[in-house]
């Protein structure tokens, strides 16, 4: 019987496991799903609940926005790095 529920267990241990990787590699690179930061990345300003939430959203698409010659200028500039900070956000290493 107690072999029964272990096996149950690390087999919803497994499955809660893989849905976390799916909802990791399930996050759709969007820029403009930061709508909400840009009036604190262009003014300089502190980012709001929603920016900061959809940068944690976001957080792994930074370095395809890094890599792009139109994006990077947003994404690299001094208030954008403010705005992470913030929010907590330490800067991408890509």
């Amino acid at each position: 019987m107690k072999k029964g529920i272990a096996t149950a267990a690390l087999f919803v241990m497994v499955v809660m496991a893989a849905a976390v990787v799916q909802d990791a590699a399930a996050v759709e690179c969007n820029p403009m799903k930061l709508f909400p930061c840009l009036g604190a990345i262009s003014s300089g300003r502190d980012p709001s609940a929603e920016c900061c939430t959809k940068l944690k959203e976001q957080q792994p698409c930074f370095c395809e926005y890094i890599r792009n010659p139109q994006l990077k200028p947003y994404v690299d500039s001094p208030n954008a790095k403010k705005v992470a900070a913030v929010c907590g956000i330490k800067p991408p290493t890509c």
